[in-house]
């Protein structure tokens, strides 16, 4: 399998060329040359394989340079630091399924593919001789889920940036309570969209990244969403028959949604894809009538979808112009002068014929997770909440609806409480963080402090 830039600037490379230059230096972001095609009896076959089982099956079709033994253990470490048994359980409740994605080390969706990379990383860097200065955006658990990922591992430094005091303060502690030295936290003063633009200039200073070795763990990253498209898979075989199915995904960035897509275009049966975001829904007026324009962000109970640059829509983009490179790099050049991308009428419905959305303001997720918790017993975490709330009332009725569960409650303690007039219980991972000591640079929202920071800090 070799791998291109949605962008069109890059020779085709290898899995493990992909991973390690996370942002394609042409600035686009890395695909597969061509989606492999899962045949029916195949993904009858796959319907009740354990996950980790499942994860190789799928993985390794895409990771074709990797000895399929070596592949099998980075797999079977990865997940082997959850705590359930079935790694993303699935649980029904009040006519929808629930797809628990937080049952990792940092309690959300993002250690599944984390762990996953970290292990990847240390692997190709032993291979290499080489190390790393890992650099990431956050807007709440991609940090903490990443710093899980490679804490105390060889060769690697990491370096996340999220907004200072917008996340919420469990994610923070998450992140800053981590001592190891090969460590790093910069809380930007400014949204996450200033913290993910300083991340990609820098990927995009094509000399510092090569001298400093760059790495990428946001969802730039291929390797991320790839080990996302596994649960998608797992989750329909789970379902007591295996038909035709409705995914709800909150999401700002559009990289666990776009997992889905890929899914659906392997073979997965999928009927839709509905996108649930919050009042920054720069996403869900695109999939209505083609509106990306760029807007505030809006800081909301659910800050891991505070965002208004969804970095994945890229790829998604480059599909529905038909794989043309020349139309993606336009686009987002219109994109940088105007502030918006302008879709034709084809393309809309296009999209349309894909993706269901809805926006869910903060009055209406505080209200589902009260009403959830009431009438079923469940708690969700603000993020799920949106997206069982568009479940609900956008395909009401439809007999297979799987909700994506992207963190556990707890870390959101203070709109569960608003919500339900109690926090949510602490899980001992998360009670343990109240009083430690914390580590974290404070910085303005300026690329070249930051790129002075990394310098000062870096592996060389």
């Amino acid at each position: 399998m070799k791998y291109i830039s949605t962008r069109g600037n890059i020779a085709p490379i290898g899995f493990k060329e992909a991973v390690m230059m996370g942002l394609a230096t042409d600035g686009g972001l890395i695909l597969p040359e061509s989606i492999p095609q899962i045949a029916p009896e195949t993904l009858a076959a796959w319907a009740r394989l354990p996950y980790r089982e499942l994860a190789f099956n799928i993985i390794s079709l895409f990771a074709t340079d990797i000895p399929s033994a070596d592949l099998k253990a980075l797999i079977d470490r990865s997940y082997g630091s959850f705590e359930h048994q079935e790694t993303t359980p699935l649980v029904k409740k009040d006519g929808v399924y629930i797809l628990e994605l937080f049952h990792g080390p940092t309690l959300a969706f993002k250690d599944v593919a984390l762990q996953l990379l970290g292990n990847l990383f240390e692997y190709l860097l032993k291979e290499r001789g080489e190390k790393m200065n890992i650099l990431g955006a956050t807007s709440g658990d991609t940090g903490s889920a990443a710093i899980a990922g490679v804490r105390g591992k060889e060769n690697i430094n990491i370096f996340i940036l999220h907004p200072h005091l917008k996340t919420s303060p469990i994610q923070a502690l998450q992140m800053t309570s981590v001592l190891d030295a090969n460590v790093h936290n910069v809380a930007i003063e400014g949204t996450f969209d200033d913290c993910q633009n300083i991340v990609k200039t820098l990927f995009n200073d094509l000399e510092f990244k090569k001298e400093y070795a760059l790495g990428a763990v946001n969802s730039i990253n291929w390797a991320r969403v790839l080990a996302q498209v596994v649960y998608y898979f797992y989750a329909w075989g789970r379902l007591p028959e295996q038909g035709k199915v409705v995914f709800s995904v909150p999401t700002g960035n559009f990289g666990d949604i776009f997992a889905g897509y890929l899914a659906k275009r392997m073979g997965l049966p999928i009927e839709k894809l509905l996108l649930a975001t919050n009042e920054n829904n720069i996403l869900s007026r695109f999939v209505q009538n083609g509106d990306y324009s760029l807007g505030q962000v809006v800081q909301t109970v659910s800050p891991s979808m505070d965002i208004q640059l969804a970095s994945n829509l890229e790829r998604y983009l480059y599909y529905l112009f038909n794989e043309s490179p020349e139309r993606v790099r336009s686009a987002f050049a219109e994109l940088q002068q105007t502030g918006k991308i302008v879709f034709t009428a084809e393309e809309v419905q296009r999209v349309q014929s894909e993706f269901l959305s809805c926006t869910v303001n903060e009055e209406m997720t505080l209200e589902t997770i009260a009403s959830f918790n009431r009438e079923t017993g469940y708690l969700l975490d603000p993020h799920t909440a949106v997206g069982v709330r568009g479940a609900l009332e956008c395909v009401k009725g439809h007999p297979t609806v799987v909700c994506l569960a992207t963190a556990h409650p707890a870390k959101f303690g203070e709109a569960v409480e608003r919500a339900i007039g109690a926090p949510a219980p602490l899980p001992p991972q998360l009670a343990a963080l109240q009083g430690k000591e914390t580590r974290c640079e404070i910085m303005a929202a300026d690329k070249d402090k930051v790129k002075q920071f990394v310098i000062s800090k870096a592996k060389a």
